[in-house]
């Protein structure tokens, strides 16, 4: 068995790939939400965070032979702990990741590390500034942004009930969320872009599967000024960004499709 992190769309057809190869495995999401998701397509999956040390027993437990990481390339936390849960367990520790984006020079687009910086970046602006970072780090950009009488903040995050609860709690106006679920198209977010009078645009260095292309190139079309955080600077181990690769890196590991213990 595999004990798999899922985090992306993409993550779960990695999921589907290695069991039709004959690895058997057992998912570990964030939400209840992702579980179904999971379970519609047989992969067996549970909802939870857990620390290194829960990892390492779960692992254990299971008598997993690998860990393969295919959580959000954002999820950090949940990497580090990942690995090291796996070098606890002395089992293979596998690395999926999408391809970053590599976007034109463009006199709209600012590069940032941090949330933080981002936040500092956006404050800049005067009129609307459309976050779509998701809710994690929600109230870095409501304590900046919030109280500032020229601008005007637009949320843009998945519509699940505890995040419109973070919103309430941070003191962010119903107006101002736009509660959906994507991937979008390039016109749809145009629309979006033109009903808000966006201004300046934040998104996160995700992918192409997490439509980040999609975002800064109608932001661009439009003129709108774009802050895009880059990717957390982890030294993963065996990092693969193809499914090819993660099946090879299995094989290379000595662990062949159809001879892991089952669940």
């Amino acid at each position: 068995m595999i004990f798999f992190l899922a985090g992306t769309s993409d993550a779960r057809e990695l999921a589907v790939t290695l069991q039709k190869e004959g690895y058997p495995l057992i998912a570990s999401v964030v939400t209840e939400n992702a579980v179904k998701e999971l379970e519609q397509v047989q992969i067996g999956a549970f909802a939870g965070r857990m620390d290194a040390e829960e990892m390492c027993t779960f692992i254990t437990k299971k008598q997993a032979a690998a860990v393969v990481d295919a959580s959000h390339p954002f999820a950090e936390e949940a990497s580090k702990n990942a690995m090291e849960a796996a070098k606890r367990a002395n089992v293979p520790y596998i690395r999926f990741e999408r391809k970053e984006q590599n976007f034109a020079e463009s006199p709209l687009i600012t590069y940032v590390s941090s949330y933080e910086e981002a936040a500092e970046r956006a404050a800049d602006t005067k009129g609307t500034v459309m976050l779509t970072t998701g809710s994690k780090t929600l109230a870095v950009f409501t304590e900046k942004l919030l109280s500032n009488p020229d601008i005007r903040l637009i949320c843009r995050m998945l519509p699940r009930k505890d995040n419109m609860e973070k919103c309430e709690h941070l003191g962010l106006p119903q107006k101002n969320i736009v509660a959906i679920q994507g991937p979008f198209t390039k016109a749809f977010d145009q629309a979006l872009y033109e009903q808000y009078e966006v201004k300046c645009m934040v998104t996160k260095a995700s992918g192409q599967r997490g439509s980040v292309d999609q975002k800064v190139e109608a932001a661009k079309e439009l003129g709108i000024k774009t802050i895009v955080i880059e990717r957390p600077d982890i030294q993963y181990q065996n990092r693969c960004s193809s499914f090819d690769e993660v099946i090879q890196q299995l094989k290379k590991q000595g662990i062949k499709g159809g001879a892991i213990s089952g669940l």
